[in-house]
């Protein structure tokens, strides 16, 4: 096993103070093995986990929020390590307002500049033209450092002379000029004469002619190379000192290539502050250039963002790059917008997919073949299994008990499928998140006002959001109502959203795990502070997947409890039960205990029996689990002896010999299971309902009273029906043997002889009574009373009949009947009811009092000798009378 890994620990965070949406690095130890394994992260109380960026496990970059406390701690919390620790602490600083006098703190990000002296790029293209030696000269030690410092002063100093000193150098020559003008001025006035051919005036303007001529052709060439030269060396001057222009184009195509993006927006921000609104053709020319190449990155960046599948931080790189670039309309909108109809795409081709993958596995896979493609495993087959054993039987089923759980294609989907909306959805929010509290851009874009207008227009379109949001729970809601509850789905829906093969309903265990799945999925997503309303439609979906795996568990343990009958190896116990009652209340028992999970509410999550209907449904399921047992106990009490099937009875070798009996002939008589129905009916009405009442009631079950009282009438009504099947079995010969008994051999009552003991019919009677209390007995001594208690209201109510019908009765005859009718009420005198006891008084009403002191002498000695001769067999009686007096 591999160790778990260390909580997060929090050793440094740089800048360790500062206002609210500070951006701040926070380095540790176990800062998480991935983005997706940061699940926390609090500074000073408050939770910055939608703006944390993680770079490594021991570095993560985010921004804080605003917070009550002004100073605490910054906790981070993983998935692997937990919730961590920190050694440090930040300081949220209150924002105060600058004014234009105040000092303030600018953070500069540092960087190399471009040396025009070498020629040599020091590190990215020219941001700054600033020279690399503002002095001139190279400084090794102090004394150097002096001797500049004379010669800036003695430059600037002759700076702030200006033209004065150039005045006062040059002063003698301005002299000269002056006074050869003013002796020219002189002679002209001095001369007077007009401008004509020999005159001084002339003569002059033709000495100047020539010598300027003479001067033109001696220094034409000079100059002409001069001007040459001044022209190229001003065009170079221009190309070097605007050589980040004229190179800016092929630079940027260089960058994008590399995929240095930020190098370029800064090169383009550089260019367009300095030639935006430039005159000039040719420096119009190349910044048209650059505008081309920053409108192609535009559209480059826009292809990134809006391509799928893409991570949250690459989207809001992107989104920070275009609105530095100025790009058109809303970028950060744009990629919400692809990013919703992803996420809806990807759910559909999913849904798609397995529907496929379903229906090309139904083809590949015969029925014929596949024999347990629809086996659905069952308690019963254990239940069965666990109670033989109990009882030291062997066990032979006639299927394999080895299940084969291979998931559906359904439960396999809803959770390829939850786990694609908790994947992808958590980022979608964020990015929204992102997009409302303008973190998406940078400080050039808070500074022209772009994330003013991000923020206006992410007001303006929360209710899109919403939308989206509402409209990617509905399809998730729909792809697993299709796939679980296609019932569930409207007409036009379930073109959409369905398509599944329904052979077989799901059963309750892979319908609790669907439930579980989908309820991991709705806390992920409230996790993330999506509002409740948007969530509502979750919950539905539970409420109403609880509320089905309950009705198909029901529906599945009533199947369950029909195969019981298979079950059924009829060996009793000590108390006249088989198995399977037992069986039938772990059954139900097991079931609840399977839906425990469906039935507990979870937070958020509303009863499963808070709708009437619901109620109602699960109560006439529990009752028709309840009367399906019963109708299972009346098909094997009644069952023809030859449709039983014997091959799995065995005997019980915990019984006495006693019960050995029952099964040497391996089978048992219709009589023998109808005893054995009672006795399991009467062990059902007074444990086996009550308990499963009780766990009705435990798991919130709503009804119980009803469920318990019509299962209770439902069951009496059997018991009565097979009790009364038994009487008719057992009575009616008994009874139908008294009269033929009577009057075997022509006996009459009015001319018979003095008795000499009871005649042999009335034994015949006992015998078969007690044939009937031995075979109650076997099963369950608990049912003898009442079995002999109705057969002796039977054979009395016949025996009263039959004294009733005879017309007259000789002295003897009397006698003889009233010794009979005593004998027989004395025998079985602990099992009389007021309703033998009265068939009996009438019986001997029907007879002539004894008047002589000698005929009762003689009745007396006759039961006497009676009993004393059916010792033997009257003991069972006894034996009853002295247990139910003990009882």
């Amino acid at each position: 096993m591999s160790r778990a890994r260390q909580p997060p620990l929090v050793t440094g965070i740089s800048p360790n103070e500062g206002i609210s949406w500070t951006k701040v690095t926070i380095r540790g130890e176990n800062l998480g093995t991935g983005p997706t394994d940061l699940i926390g992260l609090t500074i000073c109380g408050h939770n910055c986990l939608l703006t944390a960026e993680w770079m490594s496990a021991s570095k993560i970059v985010c921004r804080v929020g605003q917070a009550k406390n002004d100073k605490g701690d910054i906790i981070v919390t993983t998935k692997s390590g937990g919730k961590g620790t920190s050694t440090v602490s930040f300081k949220l600083l209150k924002p105060e307002k600058i004014g234009i006098l105040d000092q303030s703190a600018v953070w500069v990000d540092e960087m190399n500049y471009y040396d025009m002296r070498t020629d040599r790029n020091k590190g990215i293209p020219p941001l700054s033209l600033r020279p690399a030696n503002p002095l001139g000269i190279e400084i090794d030690n102090f004394d150097q450092l002096k001797m500049a410092v004379v010669n800036l002063k003695k430059q600037a100093n002759k700076k702030n002379e200006g033209s004065l000193a150039y005045v006062k150098g040059g002063l003698s020559t301005f002299f000269e000029a002056q006074d050869a003008l003013s002796a020219i001025h002189q002679k002209l006035e001095a001369d007077g004469t007009e401008k004509v051919e020999g005159s001084m005036t002339h003569k002059l303007e033709n000495v100047l002619n020539r010598a300027s001529n003479t001067a033109d052709t001696l220094f034409q060439e000079v100059l002409g190379r001069k001007d040459k030269a001044d022209s190229t060396r001003n065009a170079l001057n221009v190309l070097q000192r605007f050589k980040f222009l004229f190179n800016l184009p092929l630079n940027i195509e260089r960058n994008i290539q590399k995929g240095d993006y930020d190098v370029v927006i800064n090169d383009y921000e550089k260019a367009k502050s300095l030639f935006g609104k430039t005159e000039v053709q040719v420096f119009k020319k190349y910044y048209a250039e650059v505008e081309t190449r920053i409108e192609a990155l535009r559209e480059l960046l826009l292809d990134k963002l809006l391509e799928t599948p893409s991570t949250l931080h690459d989207q809001k790189r992107y989104i920070r790059y275009l609105s530095d670039l100025h790009a058109p309309g809303d970028p950060a909108w744009q990629c919400i917008g692809a990013q919703h109809q992803w996420i809806l795409q990807l759910m559909h081709n999913c849904k798609e997919s397995y529907v496929k993958e379903q229906k090309g596995n139904s083809l590949l896979h015969s029925p014929m073949l596949d024999l347990d493609s629809d086996v659905r495993p069952s308690p019963i087959g254990h239940l069965s299994q666990t109670a033989s054993l109990k009882r030291g039987s062997s066990f032979q089923s006639g299927r394999d008990d080895a299940w084969r759980y291979k998931a559906p294609q359904q439960v396999v989907f809803v959770e390829k499928l939850t786990k694609l909306v908790v994947s992808q959805l958590p980022n979608f929010w964020k990015l929204w998140i992102s997009y409302v509290n303008g973190s998406l851009f940078s400080e050039t874009a808070e500074k022209s006002g772009q994330m003013e207008r991000s923020k206006k227009n992410a007001r303006q379109r929360q209710n899109d959001f919403k939308k989206m949001i509402q409209e990617v729970m509905h399809s998730l809601v729909k792809l697993i109502r299709g796939a679980l509850l296609p019932f569930s789905l409207r007409e036009g829906e379930s073109r959409q959203y369905g398509g599944w093969e329904m052979k077989s309903e799901l059963s309750g265990q892979w319908l609790t795990h669907v439930i579980q799945t989908v309820r991991l999925s709705s806390e992920s997503l409230t996790a993330l502070e999506i509002p409740n309303d948007m969530l509502q439609i979750i919950q539905d979906l539970i409420l109403d997947l609880r509320v089905r795996c309950i009705i198909v568990t029901l529906q599945h343990t009533a199947e369950d409890i029909k195969r019981l009958a298979e079950k059924e190896d009829w060996v009793v116990d000590n108390e006249g039960l088989t198995s399977l009652p037992s069986q039938f209340e772990q059954c139900i028992i097991h079931s609840l205990q399977s839906l425990k999970t469906v039935l507990d509410c979870k937070p958020g999550e509303a009863s499963v029996f808070q709708q009437q209907k619901t109620q109602e449904d699960v109560c006439q399921l529990s009752i028709g689990i309840m009367q399906v047992f019963i109708d299972c106990l009346e098909q094997l009490s009644t069952k023809p002896d030859g449709d039983i099937d014997t091959a799995h009875l065995s005997v019980d070798v915990s019984s006495p010999d006693l019960f050995g009996s029952i099964h040497e002939d391996s089978s048992l008589s219709s009589e023998q299971r109808l005893l054995i129905a009672l006795s399991n009916c009467r062990y059902l009405e007074r444990h086996t309902f009550l308990n499963i009442a009780e766990h009705f009631e435990k798991h919130g079950f709503q009804g119980v009273e009803k469920i318990t009282q019509v299962s209770m009438e439902s069951l009496k009504e059997l018991d009565q029906r097979l009790f009364e099947m038994y009487i008719e079995f057992k009575a009616d010969p008994i009874v139908g043997s008294l009269e033929p008994g009577i009057y075997a051999g022509y006996f009459d009552w009015k001319d018979c002889l003095v008795p000499a003991g009871v005649r042999n019919y009335l034994k015949e009677a006992l015998v078969n009574i007690i044939a009937v209390h031995a075979e109650v007995f076997t099963i369950s001594k608990d049912l003898v009373p009442r079995v002999m208690s109705r057969v002796v209201e039977a054979v009395s109510e016949e025996l009263s009949r039959l004294m009733q019908c005879v017309s007259s009765f000789s002295k003897n005859g009397a006698l003889q009947a009233r010794l009979e009718i005593c004998a027989l009420r004395d025998t079985v005198a602990i099992y009389l009811t007021p309703e033998s006891n009265s068939s009996f008084k009438q019986a001997l009403e029907a007879l002539p009092q004894l008047s002589s002191g000698t005929d009762k002498k003689l009745l007396e000695e006759l039961l006497n000798k009676f009993k004393s001769s059916m010792h033997l067999q009257l003991t069972c009686f006894q034996a009853s009378s002295s247990a139910m007096m003990k009882t």
